[in-house]
């Protein structure tokens, strides 16, 4: 699978994107994961994007936070935030972004399709998440859900389904040649 320069460039900005909406957080006194924009963006980003473009800016993202950026969640970077406790998290987002575009793909660029492909990526995000607290902690995973999902559901609904909307948007308003790989 080639990308091409433009798909490339638009993954880097989008990749920028995800770096900034990721340092709105906000710490949960009942959970050791904060709240962040991040899961919005990274449906955003693929409802924009697409499957290819769009997880090759996640993996743009994580590989800036794996090499030393401060792009994580509150500044966060290096290999100690892929395997801390919220690295589930950092990893359930390049499935997202697999899943989220896959079915976008097979179920249509319309406002049923998006949503249901958006809360399937961030039900995707949530397991990841909760699996990896629970191995990078030891608790249950009866803790873990806890304290990685439950809290999360709401706000994840809300984010997936405005991602989704917003998604559809933009993209309706933008040129068909940026959406479409150069030839």
């Amino acid at each position: 699978m080639r990308i091409s320069l433009r798909e490339q460039v638009t993954a880097a900005i989008f990749a920028a994107i995800i770096a900034v909406l990721s340092q709105f957080t906000l710490t949960l006194p009942i959970t050791v994961v904060p709240f962040t924009l991040q899961t919005f963006i990274i449906g955003l980003t693929v409802t924009i994007l697409g499957t290819r473009a769009g997880t090759w800016a996640i993996a743009i993202y994580l590989l800036l936070g794996l090499i030393g950026m401060p792009v994580f969640a509150g500044g966060a970077s290096g290999l100690q935030a892929l395997l801390g406790p919220t690295g589930g998290f950092l990893l359930g987002f390049l499935f997202n972004g697999l899943a989220t575009g896959w079915l976008l793909e097979k179920l249509g660029r319309n406002y049923p399709g998006a949503i249901i492909a958006n809360l399937v990526g961030a039900a995707i995000v949530l397991l990841f998440g909760a699996l990896w607290l629970q191995i990078s902690t030891g608790i249950s995973f009866s803790a873990a859900l806890q304290s990685a999902v439950i809290p999360f559901l709401v706000p994840g609904v809300i984010k997936a389904v405005a991602a989704a909307i917003i998604g559809l948007l933009i993209t309706k308003r933008l040129p068909e040649k940026f959406l479409t790989p150069a030839k």
